[in-house]
């Protein structure tokens, strides 16, 4: 059975079917008050109904965040608390529990949250975390997030996960997008283990992109970033 047919993708998210478990990662709640622009940027409406319509279609028992919750290192903008309370509530309306594991950037996670968090979450033959640290718990198979990877398609950019199979110590990796749609993702077509910041990556040719057309309500596999880039 091929990844596309034991998991579900959608929305820069991902769906467990068999451990009833809803994953996102970097969704950097904060992120448009650190931007120059001074409009409005709707994060937090952007992400409290794209994450609602999530919990509502897969309908999980746990919802886990693969890190990077918030954005700032130093700080707790305004509007975070209400954006965080509101993705709560609609976890926690769906039945649902939630799961932080940290990320580099919650440093003030602390101060803000406190449901349940760990560093490192197991989720049937899963471990989830952020993926900027090498894990601690052996597992089949790491979700991670971090580098928010971005796959770049005849001039336009499009959020990927990344899949490799015993690419870490033997076991697969699945990365996921950011959930923020303010982050402008990093573009992968090219890119070698040594540039991604998780220790995770440690062959980028055997590394699947798979990309979500949300129109057509499909999930598109491309060919391995090692064959990819010998037919740019």
């Amino acid at each position: 059975m091929s990844l596309t047919d034991s998991l579900a993708f959608d929305d820069r998210a991902v769906y467990l079917p068999g451990e009833s478990t809803l994953v996102c990662a970097d969704l950097h709640l904060g992120r448009a008050a650190a931007s120059d622009v001074q409009s409005d940027l709707g994060e937090h409406d952007d992400l409290t109904a794209r994450f609602g319509r999530l919990v509502e279609r897969f309908d999980p028992e746990e919802v886990v965040v693969a890190g990077d919750l918030l954005h700032s290192f130093a700080s707790l903008p305004r509007g975070v608390t209400e954006t965080l309370q509101r993705l709560e509530r609609s976890a926690r309306e769906a039945g649902a529990r939630m799961v932080v594991t940290p990320g580099n950037h919650d440093t003030m996670l602390s101060g803000l949250w406190n449901g349940p968090s760990e560093t490192e979450y197991r989720v049937g033959e899963w471990v989830v975390c952020h993926g900027h640290e090498a894990p601690e718990l052996d597992a089949e198979r790491y979700l991670v997030g971090h580098d928010h990877p971005t796959l770049e398609v005849e001039g336009q950019r499009h959020p990927c996960y990344l899949y490799g199979e015993d690419i870490y110590r033997g076991s697969d990796v699945l990365m996921l997008p950011c959930f923020t749609r303010l982050a402008a993702g990093v573009v992968v077509n090219r890119m070698r283990a040594a540039e991604f910041q998780s220790p995770l990556v440690t062959d980028t040719d055997l590394l699947r992109p798979l990309v979500r057309d949300e129109g057509a309500g499909e999930t598109l596999p491309f060919p391995p970033l090692g064959e990819f880039r010998r037919l740019l």
